[in-house]
């Protein structure tokens, strides 16, 4: 009966949400229409849409229609919420999922909405140095599954027994399995000396981990001379941090007498676009670096100059060498100027931008194609080693492999020697 009521009655309030509106008592309606239309406004920016007021268009009216007719449900629907939903509402949290939502609905897995901390998390991790636990995630967009792809020594992560190929299922309780990984990545970072718990599966086990968030200063590059004067660069990432530190161990090496070199991306994400461009500036010669294509038609180039070095080079890539990684790899292997061993990259030949909502949220778009220099859009594919090799399945799990142990490592440098 109680039921009953409730439907007679929403049938009945149905009916006074337009005497309410029409009185502009109802101003809920009025602040949902305005976020809509703001988000609207900032997704025609973004993806650089030119709006010229002429006349009103057929397709003009049925946008103000479709308008209307969502202010109208959402108004509704919140009328309802308020209204009967037995718990406490946290309108703040309702106000980010609709914005969340409607991001969504791009069916787009690199698409997202960023609220204030997610936004101020991003922005803290591109600039190379964070408060978290010292891991770096991945994530297959076709599961939503969240992978440790390395573990940092010497950080929380590490201490505390978390093994790359551990899967990431919660965090403070929460599965976060299919959730954009930029804010899961956001739960884990934190105010430095506070705690953080996250639950991984490792086989059929479940382990729960309680680490104490600490600054990380990300050692983007790492680098050593190994035998016979072949230097090695390991980049693991590419952010604000990572051109510079590739500069100075590149001089470094050169410096030690380096006649030859490998660079390792192995399970490296990728970053920043600016930072790979910056980098293979050094490696190639005067050229096209990579070119990236908008909606609307706008081609941009990147280029390198005259200067860089000219000795032969290797280059170690995986499965999880992704975006960027795959960048800087497949200008060197179009320029012919280094040979690609491992296994065959992500393939991720997309690039995001991140758009200010001026408001310190931000929203995270696919607004560009980008191209090898031979004109290879490797989106979905990859890049083909020139050498394919992997790594035994029991090495896989391990944080770091000795010289013996990394077969990659050894063929590049049996390449190299070759």
């Amino acid at each position: 009966m109680e039921e009953l009521n409730i439907q007679e009655n929403c049938l009945k309030e149905n009916e006074q949400v337009k005497e309410k509106e029409k009185k502009g008592g109802f101003w809920k309606g009025f602040f949902c229409a305005t976020i809509l239309f703001t988000i609207i406004a900032a997704l025609c920016l973004g993806v650089g849409l030119y709006v010229k007021v002429k006349s009103v268009s057929n397709a003009d009216i049925g946008l103000v229609t479709q308008s209307e007719k969502v202010q109208s449900k959402l108004g509704l629907l919140e009328m309802y919420i308020r209204s009967y939903y037995l718990e406490e509402i946290d309108d703040d949290q309702m106000e980010d999922y609709l914005y969340y939502g409607l991001v969504a609905g791009l069916g787009d897995p690199y698409a997202a909405y960023y609220n204030e901390e997610e936004t101020q998390s991003m922005l803290d991790s591109s600039s190379g140095n964070y408060c978290g636990i010292g891991a770096v995630f991945s994530q297959n967009l076709v599961t939503g599954v969240i992978t440790v792809s390395r573990v940092y020594e010497g950080f929380p992560s590490y201490e505390a027994g978390i093994q790359p190929e551990d899967i990431l299922y919660k965090v403070e309780g929460e599965e976060v399995t299919g959730m954009d990984l930029t804010n899961v990545v956001a739960k884990i970072k934190g105010e430095e000396g506070t705690e953080v718990t996250v639950s991984m599966l490792r086989g059929e086990e479940v382990l729960d981990f309680t680490m104490k968030r600490q600054e990380i200063k990300v050692p983007t590059v790492e680098h050593e001379m190994l035998e016979d004067q072949i230097g090695y660069i390991l980049i693991t990432e590419f952010d604000g941090v990572t051109s510079e530190q590739f500069h100075e161990a590149l001089t470094d090496l050169q410096a030690q007498g380096m006649e030859k070199l490998v660079i390792d991306l192995r399970n490296n994400g990728g970053g920043s676009v600016d930072a790979v461009c910056e980098i293979a500036d050094e490696l190639l010669p005067e050229g096209l670096i990579v070119y990236t294509e908008y909606s609307d038609g706008e081609r941009v180039d990147r280029s390198s100059d005259a200067d860089c070095i000219d000795i032969p080079m290797a280059v170690l890539v995986n499965g999880a060498s992704a975006s960027a990684s795959e960048i800087l790899s497949g200008a060197l292997k179009d320029y012919g100027v280094a040979k690609i061993v491992g296994t065959q990259t992500y393939g991720k030949g997309i690039v995001q931008s991140v758009l200010d909502l001026q408001d310190g949220t931000a929203l995270k778009l696919t607004t560009a194609k980008y191209y090898t220099p031979n004109g290879n859009n490797i989106h979905g594919v990859g890049i083909t080693p020139d050498v394919e090799i992997d790594l035994p399945e029991e090495l896989k799990t391990e944080v770091t492999l000795s010289y013996e142990e990394d077969v990659q490592l050894q063929k590049a440098i049996e390449v190299l020697q070759q």
